[in-house]
């Protein structure tokens, strides 16, 4: 029997063996965390590319919202011209065009040009127009052109009316 000074076997054999500080990974958590972050990599791949295919997909949402737009104003422009009062009237405002027997007015400014846009309509002594050097259309998008544009005003004084009338109306 140890005596109470002598220290037991056990308390001894704690006293002579090192403390040797155990290892907080061990082989599994290392192999999870490998597992969990080779999963972490192909899945941010994955997003990225879903997350481009949502926005490419409301970017042509949105062009395919314009392009409607677009259509439904052509169709209602369409729908103008469909109306033969439309017509009348764009062809009085663009080309000075007037009914027999009404008097047209066009309206000059001080140096005798005529204010606003619209084809000028040169008479000959033949009823025949002479041949253009431009094609028509390059007139119908300088026509177009003009009406998106309108003359500017001049402040310089009161415009001038002369009385064109058509020749036997």
């Amino acid at each position: 029997m140890p005596s109470a000074g002598e220290p037991s076997a056990a308390a001894a054999k704690k006293r002579k063996a090192p403390r040797v500080p155990r290892a907080n990974l061990t082989g599994r958590a290392i192999a999870l965390a490998v597992v969990i972050l080779v999963l972490v990599i192909s899945y941010a791949s994955s997003l990225r590319v879903y997350f481009a295919q949502a926005h490419e997909i409301a970017a042509t949402k949105v062009e395919i919202a314009q392009r409607q737009q677009a259509i439904e104003d052509l169709q209602a422009e369409r729908a103008r011209w469909d109306n033969p009062d439309y017509v009348r009237a764009q062809a009085r405002e663009r080309l000075g065009w007037v009914v027999p027997g009404e008097i047209g007015y066009r309206v000059v400014d001080a140096n005798g040009n005529p204010v606003g846009g619209g084809e000028e309509i040169e008479g000959g002594s033949s009823g025949v127009a002479p041949p253009s050097k431009t094609a028509w259309w390059t007139k119908l998008e300088q026509s177009v052109k003009s009406a998106d544009q309108p003359a500017p005003v001049e402040k310089s004084g009161p415009p001038t009316v002369t009385v064109q009338t058509k020749p036997g109306g």
